[in-house]
């Protein structure tokens, strides 16, 4: 046993290494990385963002909201205990790491076969046959695995890189909730504002029907120009039925994300108008951006959990030592148990060794190295996705910005020429097809304008989700203080 021990420890000083490649990242970014627009004025590139981005839409009621999404939305629930799993994972890792040590406790009936001891010739004789007695266990041992080409440390370093994963994928859940609560607002309150100015629209209906009506009364005007304008005004009523289903519809989806029922979500009365825009937004950088967005930080620890994942195969294909001892009392009667005489011990080492396991070794490792492969064509990919997203959203911002002053300028023109026509209609110098048409033109340029505005700000809202909006977790901290707690 001295000579194995003093084998040990030489093997320990000599030949302790961590097989497998250390994980060094995934490179700088290509030269000509970055984003094809620039987003106009509205977008101030290298800005740093806060990390409640949603404020900046001046609403107190969608700020309540949002929180009330965090702390309820079950999809985040879900989230958070998976990630509390995956840290009470590298704390049972990290265990394994360390010496173990185990109590141990037995009581027996047994029968000794002197046959086995080569004693039934010497006691057989006296008739005594095989004795039968009581036999009483307690003790205690310790064993270690000496890692001696890092096995365990590799599976150390893959457990507290796929727990960062999980950190980055909560952190994504918690953006994504935030921004799909912060849609469905703007989408609510882009609803309540098209049932408003359909209503408008109807009304002005009502009065184009009262004015042909008055003139088919007085014989200045046909009975085609009154069942023209009823026309209108049932097709204008008809509409309203689908936007409040679609209100219904955005309202349950809402409650989804709160966590809640319809029934408890209360009055939703959301205007447009209520939102402010700032003048800027701020977008990251791309080289800030591989840097603080989620799901690129959750690819990059895959990465680092495929590579460690190689040196754990690896390890698999070398000789591993373990050492340990046990002290035992061991008794008939229990009263004797702690008697000198009772006592026992034992000293081991043990070296395991793969000689031949059909080639299942090194398929894994080279398995190992596929996934490694496959985890760094997924970073690559996630970071080509981010920077179309955030290009795309770029341009939307601009495009929005020149659609909406265009649309304004529409509404305007639709505005003077609606009121025009109708003068002139009632003046009898123009028809009311040309009134019916004025309407419409006038309804299509409100409704765009509408969209317009919303479209602009759920942009928005969505390029904050694209850059990250600030979101940076704590995850190196929190996690070197879970590998750090065995069990």
């Amino acid at each position: 046993m001295r000579g194995f021990t003093a084998i040990s420890i030489a093997l320990i000083v000599t030949g302790c290494q961590t097989v497998g490649p250390d994980f060094a990242g995934p490179g700088a970014l290509p030269p000509q990385a970055g984003y094809d627009a620039t987003g106009g004025t509205r977008a101030a590139l290298g800005q740093e963002s806060t990390r409640q981005w949603w404020k900046d839409f001046g609403s107190a009621e969608l700020d309540q909201l949002v929180e009330r999404a965090v702390s309820g939305n079950q999809t985040l629930a879900a989230a958070n205990a998976t990630l509390e799993r995956a840290r009470e994972r590298i704390r049972a890792v990290t265990g394994r790491t360390l010496p173990q040590v185990d109590a141990r406790a037995r009581a027996e009936y047994q029968q000794v076969n002197l046959d086995a001891f080569g004693l039934s010739g010497l006691l057989g004789g006296a008739g005594l046959g095989n004795p039968e007695l009581d036999l009483y266990t307690v003790g205690a041992g310790v064993s270690y695995d000496l890692d001696l080409f890092g096995g365990n440390r590799r599976a150390m370093e893959q457990a507290v890189a796929e727990g960062e994963a999980q950190q980055r994928q909560t952190e994504a859940a918690h953006l994504t909730i935030a921004g799909r609560v912060v849609n469905q607002v703007l989408t609510i309150a882009a609803l309540n504002d098209r049932i408003a100015t359909q209503s408008a629209i109807i009304g002005e209906d009502e009065r184009t029907v009262a004015m042909s009506e008055a003139r088919s009364r007085a014989g200045t005007g046909t009975r085609v120009d009154v069942l023209g304008a009823q026309g209108r005004l049932s097709a204008s009523r008809a509409a309203v039925p689908q936007m409040e289903q679609q209100l219904v519809e955005a309202r349950a989806m809402l409650a989804i994300l709160l966590g809640i029922t319809p029934a408890e979500l209360g009055a939703t009365a959301f205007s447009l108008d209520q939102f402010t825009l700032p003048a800027t937004v701020p977008v990251a950088l791309p080289s800030q951006l591989v840097k603080q967005r989620p799901d690129i930080l959750e690819a990059e620890a895959r990465l680092h959990a495929a590579t460690a994942a190689i040196g754990v195969a690896t390890a698999r294909l070398y000789p591993n030592v373990s050492i340990g001892a046990q002290l035992t009392q061991t008794a008939s009667d229990p009263a004797k148990l702690f008697n000198g005489t009772a006592t026992g011990f034992d000293l081991f080492g043990g070296l395991t060794a793969p000689i031949f396991h059909g080639g299942t070794l090194k398929a894994e490792k080279r398995g190992a190295e596929a996934a490694a492969r496959a985890s760094a064509a997924d970073y690559r990919q996630t970071v080509l996705e981010a920077f179309g997203q955030v290009s795309s959203l770029l341009s939307a911002l601009d495009t929005d910005g020149r659609s909406l002053a265009a649309q304004q300028q529409s509404l305007d023109i639709a505005s003077q020429s609606l009121t025009l026509t109708r003068r002139s209609y009632q003046a009898g110098a123009t028809g009311i097809l040309q009134t019916l048409e004025a309407s419409r033109t006038h309804e299509r340029a409100r409704m765009a304008l509408l969209e317009a505005r919303g479209r602009q700000l759920i942009n928005y809202a969505r390029l904050h989700v694209a850059t990250a909006g600030g979101w940076t977790g704590s995850t190196a901290t929190a996690l070197a203080e879970a590998s750090k707690q065995g069990t």
